[in-house]
């Protein structure tokens, strides 16, 4: 498996992030998007981002759309974390998920948030076949989150 491919955000995508993470931690919550909190991997720190959970049979799903990234390799190490809107933070586990599994979560997830994170699926998006999406969900880490509440 394909573990180094990863986008790195831009400005703009800091700043987008920044504002989405900001108006979580007071309690608006942008088309679904909560703000993620792992423990770094070496520094035991919590780090944050926002994040859309997909809400799905079985979940709901963290699916990184940039591929590879610091917070997913946080999370395969802490095997869990704090996903947070307003006041309420709602602990969780979660188990990353093997290819097979991944084509009609992504499906879900493009048709949801496709405007926001399709520039990141390159050709692939809401409409593709199947096989299409299986060949692109190497890239794109998928973790089923089961909620403490």
């Amino acid at each position: 498996m394909e573990q180094t491919h990863y986008i790195k955000p831009g400005r703009f995508d800091r700043v987008f992030n920044g504002a989405v993470g900001w108006l979580a931690r007071r309690g608006v919550s942008l088309m679904g998007s909560a703000e993620l909190s792992v423990r770094g991997r070496t520094s035991g720190e919590w780090r944050r981002l926002p994040v859309n959970p997909l809400p799905y049979e079985g979940g709901p799903y963290l699916i990184s759309a940039r591929g590879h990234s610091q917070w997913v390799r946080n999370l395969r190490a802490a095997g869990g974390g704090r996903l947070q809107v307003g006041r309420r933070t709602r602990p969780f586990t979660a188990v990353e998920l093997p290819d097979e599994e991944k084509p009609e979560l992504l499906r879900r997830y493009l048709r949801r948030w496709g405007w926001e994170v399709g520039r990141f699926f390159g050709d692939v998006n809401a409409d593709s076949t199947d096989a299409e999406l299986l060949a692109a969900a190497h890239r794109h880490p998928v973790f089923r989150i089961t909620v403490s509440d």
